[in-house]
């Protein structure tokens, strides 16, 4: 009878102890996949590029494209442009050139006729002429993809000026 006793007791808990163990392997598991989860969304976070968050490096674009995209073009006279491109949450054009200064006063009233006259009193303290434009009736004309437009005159020498010009928008651009 005392064989039996002790087959008895064998498959049954002692006296006092519980399965902890068990039960800290089930809660264990969860707790490993999230932890596994945060590792590996921290993972791709720093390994994604600037793609994913929109923000690019300017690249060259044509002069023709960055001025159109603003509603201009390349006066005549004009030196050599020198014009980029960015996209991200926004799209942005620049270019700068040097040009003829007999020709400066009449150009921003051909390229846009419905914008007021540029500024002597500009943010940029080296421009001799600003032009701070948005959609009409600020003085984009329709159909010009750009939601701004600005335009600085710097001097250059006794005959020139260089511009800088630059169009931007909040699209995702052309």
């Amino acid at each position: 009878m005392a064989g039996q006793r002790q087959v008895a007791t064998a498959g049954a808990a002692l006296p006092g102890r519980t399965r902890w163990g068990v039960f800290a392997a089930i809660a264990g598991v969860p707790v490993l996949l999230t932890g596994l989860l945060a590792v590996a969304l921290v993972v791709a976070f720093l390994f994604t590029g600037d793609e994913d968050t929109g923000s690019r490096t300017p690249g060259t674009a044509s002069c023709a494209r960055a001025l159109g995209f603003g509603g201009a073009a390349l006066p005549p006279g004009a030196g050599t442009a020198s014009c980029a491109v960015t996209h991200g949450i926004t799209t942005a054009y620049a270019a700068d050139f040097p040009m003829p200064r007999a020709d400066l006063r009449g150009r921003p009233a051909r390229t846009y006729p419905d914008a007021p006259a540029p500024r002597t009193d500009c943010a940029d303290a080296d421009a001799d002429l600003c032009l701070d434009l948005g959609r009409s009736p600020a003085g984009l004309p329709d159909g010009v993809a750009a939601h701004g437009v600005r335009v600085a005159v710097h001097p250059e020498g006794a005959g020139s000026v260089r511009v800088y010009f630059s169009a931007f928008t909040v699209s995702r651009g052309p």
